[in-house]
C-alpha cells in the first residue's frame, strides 16, 4: 500500500476511533506484524542441512511410508471421493 493510501487510512482511523480503540488496534497490528515476520523468516543453510540429515536418518532407520504405499492410499482416497460425489449427484 502506498504511503498516501496509508496516510488516508490513518486520518480516517484517527477521526473515527476512540483512544482505547486506537490502542487496541495498535496492539493487534503489532501482534500480527510479529507473526508475519516470524513466519517469513528464511531458513539458514545449517537449518536446511539439519532437516535433510534428519530425513535421511529416518529413511535409513526404515521410518516413513514408501512411495508405493502413499500412492496406493491416495488412489483409494480419490476413488472413495469419486463414489461419494457420484452418490450425491444421484441423490440430487
Amino acid at each position: 500500500m502506498s504511503t498516501a493510501n496509508l496516510s488516508l487510512l490513518l486520518n480516517y482511523l484517527n477521526a473515527t476511533l476512540t483512544p482505547d480503540n486506537m490502542r487496541w488496534m495498535a496492539s493487534q497490528l503489532a501482534k500480527q506484524a510479529d507473526l508475519q515476520e516470524r513466519s517469513l523468516k528464511p531458513y539458514t543453510i545449517e537449518e536446511i542441512d539439519a532437516m535433510i540429515d534428519e530425513a535421511e536418518a529416518e529413511i535409513a532407520a526404515g521410518k516413513g511410508t514408501p512411495h508405493e504405499e502413499v500412492m496406493r492410499e491416495w488412489d483409494e482416497e480419490i476413488a472413495r471421493m469419486e463414489v461419494e460425489e457420484f452418490e450425491i449427484a444421484e441423490a440430487v
